[in-house]
């Protein structure tokens, strides 16, 4: 076994009555494997939990759980985080309860554990007061991504949430103008006003923001490209918009 294997044994835990014990207890739960076909009286404890905890889960073959322990695991195994999350509906009114001018960074389907980790890097060192993720299609956090980080994840404000549309709604609704960073658009990014609160959306490497994410939002920005590589890394393009809205706010 490894450094990481062990890293990723001390933040796991299985077996339900311990799972149920530990989500009763606060700890955050970042992923749960569930056997597919799991059914008995003690599993309806647990499945009414994470129903109502709205925890991230996964049903899947008692061959997957099977390679996760080899010990009495009865059909569940999960990470716990090693970081606390908070929930931004209760961030946003904080901020401007504190005379802050809100600069939340959301990530949309960023799902590359390195790049998760810069960008949280980035946006430590830039004030960023919080970044925002969704409970799937997200990156793991995890101790490569704490590293990558370069332990700035135990020190920004890191919210997670079921529905991500509507809290970025959530956020319009309380004053935080939403900028799209995308290609799809004419605007560069110099136009926007950043001054004012604001919450900028980076989308996948993949395909960017998502459509309805766009859909929605006050202004979309372009960063300028000169080169023959139509685009730049997600967490580079980041750091660049950042840095932007550092100029304009100063």
């Amino acid at each position: 076994m490894n450094k990481k294997d062990d890293k990723d044994k001390a933040n796991s835990i299985f077996g339900i009555r311990p799972i149920i014990e530990a989500i009763e207890s606060g700890k955050t739960i970042d992923k749960l494997f569930i056997q597919k076909g799991l059914h008995n009286d003690l599993f309806a404890e647990l499945w009414k939990l994470v129903r109502f905890k709205r925890i991230n889960y996964k049903h899947v073959p008692l061959e997957k759980i099977n390679r996760l322990s080899k010990k009495n695991h009865q059909g569940v195994f999960a990470f716990i985080s090693p970081i606390a999350f908070h929930n931004i509906e209760d961030v946003i009114p904080a901020l401007f309860e504190a005379g802050k001018n809100p600069l939340i960074v959301v990530l949309d389907r960023i799902t590359d554990v390195r790049n998760f980790g810069a960008i949280c890097r980035t946006a430590e060192c830039t004030g960023v007061d919080a970044v925002l993720i969704p409970e799937k299609n997200a990156a793991a956090i995890n101790e490569d991504a704490i590293k990558t980080s370069a332990g700035a994840l135990h020190k920004i404000i890191l919210c997670r949430t079921w529905n991500l549309k509507l809290a970025l709604q959530f956020m319009q609704e309380s004053g935080v103008q939403l900028v799209g960073c995308t290609e799809k658009t004419q605007n560069n990014m110099y136009k926007p006003d950043y001054s004012i609160p604001t919450a900028i959306i980076m989308g996948s490497e993949e395909d960017g923001v998502s459509a309805e994410f766009l859909k929605i939002c006050d202004a979309k920005a372009k960063i300028p490209m000169s080169g023959k590589i139509a685009s730049l890394n997600v967490s580079v393009a980041t750091g660049v918009i950042l840095y932007e809205v550092i100029r304009q706010r100063n």
